[in-house]
Protein backbone atom coordinates (compact mmCIF):
# COMPACT_ATOMS: atom_id res chain seq x y z
CA UNK A 1 0.00 0.00 0.00
CA UNK A 2 2.77 2.54 0.93
CA UNK A 3 4.40 1.88 -2.34
CA UNK A 4 1.57 2.56 -4.34
CA UNK A 5 0.67 5.56 -2.42
CA UNK A 6 4.32 6.44 -3.24
CA UNK A 7 4.37 5.59 -6.48
CA UNK A 8 0.80 8.03 -7.03
CA UNK A 9 2.56 10.53 -5.27
CA UNK A 10 5.75 10.24 -8.11
CA UNK A 11 3.49 10.03 -10.69
CA UNK A 12 1.49 12.92 -10.33
CA UNK A 13 4.42 15.25 -9.41
CA UNK A 14 5.92 13.99 -12.92
CA UNK A 15 2.69 14.68 -13.93
CA UNK A 16 2.34 18.48 -13.12
CA UNK A 17 5.89 19.13 -14.49
CA UNK A 18 4.33 17.69 -18.02
CA UNK A 19 1.25 19.93 -17.61
CA UNK A 20 3.36 22.86 -16.77
CA UNK A 21 5.37 22.26 -19.57
CA UNK A 22 3.10 21.59 -21.91
CA UNK A 23 0.69 24.47 -20.89
CA UNK A 24 3.69 26.81 -21.58
CA UNK A 25 4.73 25.61 -24.67
CA UNK A 26 1.07 25.97 -26.19
CA UNK A 27 0.64 29.63 -25.16
CA UNK A 28 3.75 30.75 -26.39
CA UNK A 29 2.91 29.27 -29.58
CA UNK A 30 -0.58 30.07 -29.84
CA UNK A 31 0.79 34.07 -30.31
CA UNK A 32 2.98 32.54 -33.32
CA UNK A 33 0.21 30.87 -34.80
CA UNK A 34 -2.66 34.14 -33.55
CA UNK A 35 -0.39 36.54 -35.02
CA UNK A 36 0.71 34.66 -38.20
CA UNK A 37 -3.26 33.80 -38.94
CA UNK A 38 -4.12 37.69 -39.13
CA UNK A 39 -1.09 38.14 -41.34
CA UNK A 40 -2.00 36.16 -43.64
CA UNK A 41 -5.56 35.76 -43.46
CA UNK A 42 -5.60 31.93 -42.32
CA UNK A 43 -8.72 30.21 -41.21
CA UNK A 44 -7.32 27.24 -40.47
CA UNK A 45 -4.17 28.46 -38.60
CA UNK A 46 -6.82 30.84 -36.92
CA UNK A 47 -8.80 27.98 -36.06
CA UNK A 48 -5.56 26.26 -35.14
CA UNK A 49 -4.29 28.94 -32.92
CA UNK A 50 -7.29 28.77 -30.48
CA UNK A 51 -6.46 24.91 -29.87
CA UNK A 52 -3.60 25.97 -28.46
CA UNK A 53 -5.00 28.42 -26.20
CA UNK A 54 -7.52 25.73 -25.57
CA UNK A 55 -4.35 23.48 -24.35
CA UNK A 56 -2.39 25.50 -22.74
CA UNK A 57 -6.27 25.98 -20.43
CA UNK A 58 -7.02 22.38 -20.16
CA UNK A 59 -3.50 21.68 -18.51
CA UNK A 60 -3.31 24.62 -16.46
CA UNK A 61 -7.13 23.31 -15.10
CA UNK A 62 -5.45 19.93 -14.51
CA UNK A 63 -2.47 21.77 -12.56
CA UNK A 64 -4.83 23.13 -10.26
CA UNK A 65 -7.65 20.05 -10.13
CA UNK A 66 -5.04 17.18 -9.46
CA UNK A 67 -5.70 17.21 -5.99
CA UNK A 68 -9.17 17.11 -6.30
CA UNK A 69 -11.52 14.19 -5.56
CA UNK A 70 -12.53 12.02 -8.34
CA UNK A 71 -16.29 13.83 -8.28
CA UNK A 72 -14.77 17.89 -8.57
CA UNK A 73 -12.22 16.02 -11.05
CA UNK A 74 -15.08 14.62 -13.19
CA UNK A 75 -17.22 18.06 -13.23
CA UNK A 76 -13.53 19.67 -14.52
CA UNK A 77 -13.85 16.95 -17.15
CA UNK A 78 -17.25 18.07 -18.67
CA UNK A 79 -16.08 21.60 -18.34
CA UNK A 80 -13.34 20.73 -20.53
CA UNK A 81 -15.46 19.08 -23.08
CA UNK A 82 -16.95 23.07 -23.26
CA UNK A 83 -13.66 24.22 -23.65
CA UNK A 84 -12.81 21.42 -26.54
CA UNK A 85 -15.50 23.50 -28.73
CA UNK A 86 -13.73 26.97 -28.34
CA UNK A 87 -11.80 26.28 -32.00
CA UNK A 88 -14.59 25.29 -33.71
CA UNK A 89 -16.70 28.72 -32.37
CA UNK A 90 -13.25 30.44 -33.45
CA UNK A 91 -13.19 28.26 -36.87
CA UNK A 92 -17.51 29.36 -37.58
CA UNK A 93 -16.34 33.31 -37.16
CA UNK A 94 -13.22 33.83 -39.27
CA UNK A 95 -15.37 31.04 -42.24
CA UNK A 96 -17.83 33.97 -42.05
CA UNK A 97 -15.22 36.75 -42.58
CA UNK A 98 -13.35 34.70 -45.01
CA UNK A 99 -17.16 34.29 -47.18
CA UNK A 100 -16.64 38.28 -47.77
CA UNK A 101 -12.64 38.37 -48.62
CA UNK A 102 -11.96 35.28 -50.63
CA UNK A 103 -7.89 35.44 -50.32
CA UNK A 104 -6.30 32.74 -50.20
CA UNK A 105 -3.35 33.00 -47.16
CA UNK A 106 0.46 33.14 -48.01
CA UNK A 107 1.08 29.50 -48.52
CA UNK A 108 5.16 29.56 -47.48
CA UNK A 109 3.90 31.18 -43.87
CA UNK A 110 1.07 28.76 -43.66
CA UNK A 111 3.23 25.60 -44.07
CA UNK A 112 6.37 27.05 -42.17
CA UNK A 113 4.18 27.70 -38.95
CA UNK A 114 1.84 24.49 -39.19
CA UNK A 115 5.38 22.30 -39.48
CA UNK A 116 6.51 23.88 -36.33
CA UNK A 117 2.75 23.54 -34.63
CA UNK A 118 3.55 19.34 -35.45
CA UNK A 119 6.34 19.62 -34.07
CA UNK A 120 5.19 21.38 -30.47
CA UNK A 121 1.83 19.18 -30.54
CA UNK A 122 3.66 15.85 -31.39
CA UNK A 123 5.88 17.05 -28.25
CA UNK A 124 3.10 17.61 -26.00
CA UNK A 125 1.11 14.35 -27.40
CA UNK A 126 4.00 12.06 -26.36
CA UNK A 127 5.13 14.03 -23.09
CA UNK A 128 1.09 13.69 -22.21
CA UNK A 129 1.03 9.95 -23.64
CA UNK A 130 2.35 8.33 -19.98
CA UNK A 131 -0.38 9.66 -17.73
CA UNK A 132 -3.14 9.63 -20.25
CA UNK A 133 -5.10 7.41 -17.63
CA UNK A 134 -3.22 8.64 -14.52
CA UNK A 135 -6.57 11.04 -13.21
CA UNK A 136 -9.29 9.88 -15.59
CA UNK A 137 -11.10 12.11 -17.92
CA UNK A 138 -9.09 15.40 -17.14
CA UNK A 139 -5.99 13.95 -18.75
CA UNK A 140 -7.46 11.94 -21.13
CA UNK A 141 -8.82 15.40 -22.92
CA UNK A 142 -5.05 16.97 -22.58
CA UNK A 143 -3.61 14.18 -24.80
CA UNK A 144 -6.48 13.69 -26.89
CA UNK A 145 -6.51 17.57 -27.55
CA UNK A 146 -2.91 17.28 -28.24
CA UNK A 147 -3.02 14.02 -30.90
CA UNK A 148 -6.34 15.44 -32.45
CA UNK A 149 -3.61 19.05 -32.55
CA UNK A 150 -0.67 17.19 -34.07
CA UNK A 151 -3.41 15.43 -36.79
CA UNK A 152 -4.64 18.76 -37.87
CA UNK A 153 -1.11 20.22 -38.20
CA UNK A 154 -0.44 18.08 -41.56
CA UNK A 155 -3.54 18.76 -42.49
CA UNK A 156 -2.48 22.47 -42.51
CA UNK A 157 0.91 21.36 -43.88
CA UNK A 158 -0.67 20.26 -47.03
CA UNK A 159 -3.22 23.24 -47.14
CA UNK A 160 -0.08 25.10 -47.59
CA UNK A 161 1.27 22.72 -50.33
CA UNK A 162 -1.74 22.91 -52.12
CA UNK A 163 -2.55 26.71 -52.03
CA UNK A 164 0.95 27.65 -53.49
CA UNK A 165 -0.10 25.50 -56.58
CA UNK A 166 -3.81 26.24 -56.50
CA UNK A 167 -3.63 29.66 -55.10
CA UNK A 168 -7.45 28.99 -54.08
CA UNK A 169 -9.08 29.81 -50.61
CA UNK A 170 -10.57 25.86 -49.98
CA UNK A 171 -7.86 24.19 -49.21
CA UNK A 172 -7.45 26.51 -46.29
CA UNK A 173 -10.99 26.62 -45.50
CA UNK A 174 -11.30 22.82 -46.11
CA UNK A 175 -8.48 22.09 -43.36
CA UNK A 176 -10.54 24.31 -40.76
CA UNK A 177 -13.44 22.44 -41.12
CA UNK A 178 -11.17 19.25 -40.49
CA UNK A 179 -10.13 21.09 -37.22
CA UNK A 180 -13.61 22.00 -36.15
CA UNK A 181 -15.08 18.69 -36.35
CA UNK A 182 -12.43 16.82 -34.74
CA UNK A 183 -12.34 19.24 -31.88
CA UNK A 184 -16.35 18.53 -31.15
CA UNK A 185 -15.35 14.93 -31.51
CA UNK A 186 -13.15 15.22 -28.67
CA UNK A 187 -15.55 17.06 -26.91
CA UNK A 188 -18.08 14.49 -27.45
CA UNK A 189 -15.75 11.58 -26.14
CA UNK A 190 -14.30 13.73 -23.12
CA UNK A 191 -18.14 14.64 -21.68
CA UNK A 192 -18.95 10.76 -22.15
CA UNK A 193 -16.04 9.87 -19.59
CA UNK A 194 -16.72 12.54 -16.98
CA UNK A 195 -20.08 11.70 -17.16
CA UNK A 196 -19.62 7.86 -16.53
CA UNK A 197 -16.89 8.91 -13.87
CA UNK A 198 -19.22 11.26 -12.17
CA UNK A 199 -21.96 8.31 -11.78
CA UNK A 200 -19.42 5.93 -11.15
CA UNK A 201 -17.98 8.38 -8.40
CA UNK A 202 -21.66 9.44 -6.78
CA UNK A 203 -22.18 6.07 -5.93
CA UNK A 204 -19.08 5.20 -4.49
CA UNK A 205 -19.64 8.28 -2.42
Amino acid sequence: MRQSAAMAEYLDEQLRRAVILVAVLNLAYFWIEFATALTIGSVALLADSADFLEDASVNLLILVALGWSATRRARVGILLSGVLLLPAIAFLWTLWQKVYAPVPPAAAPLTLVGLGALFVNLFCALLLARYRYHKGSITNAAFLSARNDAAANVAIIAAGLVTYYVHSIWPDVIVGFGIAAMNVDAARMIWAAARDEHRFASTQG
